[in-house]
């Protein structure tokens, strides 16, 4: 180490200066001004202490860089030829011809990018990062007022499934439902030997840093997140995905499907630092996306074609792109004020909520579903109205707003799930369509029915609806799915016109016929929220909408048209309400299962056979006939009921107050009984309240569908139970409140087994506190025991695909809001 060296340092911060002055172009002369006398005063500090120490300090051994000496602990060699200096104890990273601290620039193309300081935007330190650890996946989180992002890093670990996990960095943006996907395999072949993981030295604060550039060629800046990635060993990337999640999704969930047409649009450059950086112009030709990899010692990579090679180490990775950002609600903003107390007893569940939710709408889940869903806005709304924000630019509006913006002005029908950003591009373009407009799904029919029952909830319940009534409904809704010049009160009515006019003929005097019931659309093997496959059976005619969704969508109606709602209906408030009598009271008989006990008992212990299922079939406890409601009509198999016992029962505890009281008697016992036997004669598990028991079935179709490495099959979902628990409580509660108590509220065991019921439920729901935020998950039986799973770790279902559940999702963060109430204990 000489002095001339650290002379060297100071020329070339003075040509760092000018870079920063003629690439940037900053307007506040201070920015590169701090930057540049940060730097200076650094190196003034390093040359004090070097003429102060010189004396008496070992200098150890020197390194050969170039031609040049030097010292690890005060520089770092890049190239075997290019000497960065180490600052504070941490080193600085080459860019091009400079040198660059990664908590204040990203390097892009060679060139640096300031990421987000304070003279630089006005984000005044509101960031929130915060990490979720559930291996093989490790979850990062970090949104600011530019930007919000996910960042996902796969890793096998012991008894992993090497077939379906494997080395693997995703970046997921609610903008666009945009991301990145690159996917590494063992350069030795050995697949379980690469380890890849996130290093926690970018900040003080995370994992992650945030990268912000308004000073781009793009009318948008360009966003973006950094971090530090180390390998434990060479490593090849085998596929990168820059574009569109429902494309990365194409890949991971399909028969890996690569869009040759956005592939080969990925430009792959490693630059003379020995940075790797990946590009791509959307179809748009507007956005791109970049993803960039800067080896650090040890480490590097090199490039043949579009294969690049990893070594061993640690990397700088940057992932950035330049599209329309959301503006995100903090927490504070998403909850009502009475609720702020949940920020700090659960920093957690309140994070997540912040990230899914945005003035515009809400996103249904993280990576996999960071984007607009019907259904699963709607109801976490309803689970979720006494906790979150009322009033304009609040949660619930929020929600509201975003359905009435996608209804389909044609038929009604409320969109299920939007397609937006460059996959929606990708879709025109398929359809012949140049353009970049979002489209919509609307095959579902529960989610029309959800509506008016969050509508009449709000805006006719609450005194902030009341008051935010006519200039809510008065607002034009934008043209970005259709509907420009129609408001938000014309929406309203297209859909309750859907409604009562799809609901009229089974409500109609002898009309109580089967094929008058709500069908699944022609074509379509889904259409509720079991929309898997083999979800509801293949059946035709959902349990859940036809005898909870449409009554509870009448009712809503019914009150909406007494409270002037649909001035052109006025007669509405009457016929709703007929209406929804005739559902009520006429629709549960076509579901309706009954079983004596000798017949039960043996198709249980067919199942368990049928099914491989080790452990105990409990037959003892079928004690009398065994009764429930299946899920669907016309099933697979020429089923005509397909006889699975399941949760839906919920829907009609949650959503309506029956008055047929000995329908109702019957139906509250039953789902009492399935919520306390075990699994296989009920629904519990130690592991949770299971969606599906097909042991009653009969035909081995129903062993064979119904799995538990299948999506909806007997497996936990969290807001199931939320929805059951809230919906027993509801019930319980009319033998406290209602003017009119129904008779089971004098039946006394039948009251006493409905609230040991609820109380079980809530021992299951707290004994597996820590996966309730999580989508689903699933079980395996091992050591006499069931252990919980997730359902990635499985292989899939027979006839199924691969899917990785979500490590959070929007409607199971409702344990904010239902909580057990301890006067049912």
């Amino acid at each position: 180490m000489t002095f001339s060296k650290y002379l060297c340092t100071l020329v070339k911060l003075l040509f760092f200066k000018r870079h920063l002055e003629s690439s940037y172009g900053f307007q506040d002369m201070c920015v590169y001004k701090m930057v540049f006398m940060k730097k200076l005063l650094a190196l003034f500090s390093l040359l004090w202490t070097y003429v102060q120490c010189w004396p008496q300090r070992d200098p150890g051994p020197l390194q050969v860089c170039g031609d040049a000496f030097y010292q690890k602990s005060e520089y770092t060699c890049y190239e075997g030829d290019f000497l960065c200096p180490v600052i504070d104890g941490a080193p600085t990273l080459p860019c091009g011809q400079d040198c660059y601290n990664s908590s204040m620039y990203s390097c892009i193309g060679g060139r640096l990018t300031l990421i987000q300081t304070k003279s630089d935007h006005s984000c005044d330190n509101s960031s929130n990062q915060f990490h979720i650890s559930q291996p093989p996946y490790d979850n990062y989180f970090y949104s600011d007022c530019h930007t919000a992002a996910q960042v996902v890093v796969s890793s096998p670990v012991n008894g992993s499934n090497l077939t379906l996990i494997s080395p693997r960095l995703i970046v997921a943006w609610p903008g666009g439902n945009s991301g990145i996907a690159a996917f590494w395999k063992p350069e030795n072949g050995v697949n379980g030997t690469l380890k890849i993981e996130l290093d926690n030295q970018t900040s003080s604060t995370g994992a992650l840093s945030p990268i912000y550039n308004s000073t781009g060629k793009s009318s948008y800046p360009t966003v973006g997140i950094s971090g530090f990635l180390k390998f434990n060993s060479t490593a090849v990337l085998s596929v990168a995905i820059l574009g569109g999640i429902r494309t990365i999704r194409d890949f991971t969930e399909g028969p890996s499907i690569l869009v040759p047409e956005i592939q080969n649009a990925t430009k792959y450059d490693l630059i003379d630092n020995g940075t790797l950086i990946l590009q791509r112009l959307w179809l748009d030709n507007l956005t791109t996306t970049s993803l960039s990899f800067t080896p650090l010692l040890p480490g590097s990579i090199s490039l043949s074609g579009n294969v690049a090679t990893f070594e061993a180490g640690r990397y700088l990775f940057t992932a950035t792109y330049d599209y329309p950002q959301l503006s995100q609600l903090s927490a504070k903003e998403a909850l009502r004020n009475a609720s702020w107390d949940l920020i700090t007893q659960d920093p957690d569940q309140t994070s997540s909520l912040s990230f899914f939710s945005y003035k515009s709408k809400l996103l249904a889940g993280a990576w996999r579903f960071l984007t607009y869903f019907g259904r699963d806005s709607m109801l976490t709304l309803l689970l979720m109205q006494p906790v979150l924000s009322e009033g304009e630019g609040g949660a619930i509006e929020a929600v509201i707003a975003s359905v009435l913006e996608r209804i389909n002005r044609t038929d009604g029908s409320a969109c299920h799930e939007e397609t937006i950003g460059d996959y929606a591009t990708y879709l025109n373009e398929k359809d012949n369509i140049t353009s970049t407009q979002p489209q919509c799904d609307y095959k579902m029919i529960d989610t029309d029915y959800y509506l008016p029952v969050l509508i009449k909830n709000y805006f006719v319940d609450t005194p902030t609806g009341v008051n935010r009534s006519t200039p809510f409904f008065q607002t034009m809704a934008t043209s970005d799915f259709g509907n420009g010049n129609l408001t938000y009160a014309d929406l309203a009515l297209i859909n309750a016109e859907k409604i009562m006019n799809t609901s009229a003929a089974f409500a109609a005097d002898g009309g109580q016929v089967r094929e008058n019931l709500i069908h699944l659309k022609a074509g379509q093997l889904v259409g509720q929220w079991r929309d898997s496959t083999y979800g509801i059976g293949g059946g035709r005619v959902p349990f859940d909408v036809n005898t909870a969704l449409v009554p509870a969508a009448l009712r809503s109606i019914s009150t909406l048209a007494s409270h002037g709602y649909f001035p052109t209906h006025p007669e509405w408030n009457r016929t709703a309400a007929l209406y929804a009598q005739t559902w009520e009271d006429e629709t549960l008989q076509f579901f309706e299962i009954s079983i004596p006990r000798e017949d039960a008992i043996d198709l249980v212990q067919n199942y368990t056979t049928q099914s491989n299922f080790s452990g105990p079939s409990n037959t003892g406890n079928i004690t009398t006939t065994v009764n429930f409601y299946g899920l669907a009509l016309d099933g697979n198999n020429n089923q005509s009921l397909v006889k699975v016992m399941n949760t839906d029962d919920c829907f009609r505890h949650f959503l309506l107050n029956t008055t047929n009281q000995t329908q109702l008697s019957r139906f509250l016992s039953s789902t009492a009984d399935h919520v306390l036997q075990p699994f296989p004669v009920g629904l519990s598990t130690p592991v949770g309240l299971l969606i599906a028991n097909p042991a009653y079935g009969g035909d081995p179709v129903y062993a064979q569908n119904f799995t538990n490495n299948a999506y909806q099959g007997t497996v936990v979902w969290s807001w199931q139970m939320a929805m059951m628990a809230a919906g027993l409580e509801r019930q319980l509660y009319r033998c406290r409140e209602s003017a009119d108590l129904p008779d089971f509220c004098a039946d006394i065991p039948l009251r006493t087994k409905i609230s040991t019921a609820y109380n079980h439920l809530w021992d299951l729901i707290e004994a597996n506190k820590d996966q309730l935020s999580e989508e689903m998950w699933t079980w395996v039986y091992e050591n006499d025991e069931f252990v919980l799973t997730q359902l990635g770790d499985l292989p899939p279902a027979p006839g199924a695909t691969y899917t990785e559940s979500d490590v959070r999702q929007l409607w199971s963060l409702t344990f904010l809001s239902v909580t057990r109430n301890k006067n049912l204990t």
